[in-house]
């Protein structure tokens, strides 16, 4: 199923946002200060062009230790793309979910669109991995939380 879906996906539009996020990439490039923004973007871009079966995660989360994207740093980041670009790719993804939704079949992009555009907001400290790997890392994460509760 997550090679039909995502095949349907990039011929109806997912190519499109896609390269939005890449074009987004190139323009944080133009500037040097812009290169872990422009990175961010590639990385996002290439998950927007196949989502299904791939998920965000909090790299914090994800290998339990803080770095400079999960930092302050991380945070005053996010804050500048989500004047520069994040706002602008929030809305395109939230319009091409509307879009989505007007019909049955377009549901489950819908709310892949919805997804992305929560990552457009906030993408700095984000990483993506496979479902099942950010899964598992809940769930282990979760077992740890229980035993500190516990003790």
């Amino acid at each position: 199923m997550r090679v039909i879906g995502n095949f349907l996906w990039f011929i109806l539009g997912g190519v499109l946002m896609g390269i939005l996020w890449w074009i987004m990439g190139l323009i944080c490039f133009i500037s040097i200060i812009g290169i872990p923004w422009g990175k961010a973007c590639f990385v996002i871009g290439q998950f927007t062009f196949f989502p299904f079966g791939k998920e965000a995660i909090n790299r914090k989360e994800l290998y339990q230790t803080q770095d400079i994207g999960t930092s302050g740093f991380g945070v005053i980041g996010n804050i500048i793309w989500f004047i520069l670009f994040g706002l602008w790719l929030a809305i395109a993804h939230i319009a091409n979910a509307i879009f989505c939704f007007i019909t049955i079949i377009g549901i489950p992009f819908g709310i892949q669109h919805l997804k992305l555009a929560a990552i457009a907001l906030f993408p700095i400290g984000q990483t993506i991995v496979d479902k099942e790997v950010a899964s598992e890392v809940r769930m282990q994460n979760a077992k740890v939380k229980v035993s500190q509760l516990r003790d």
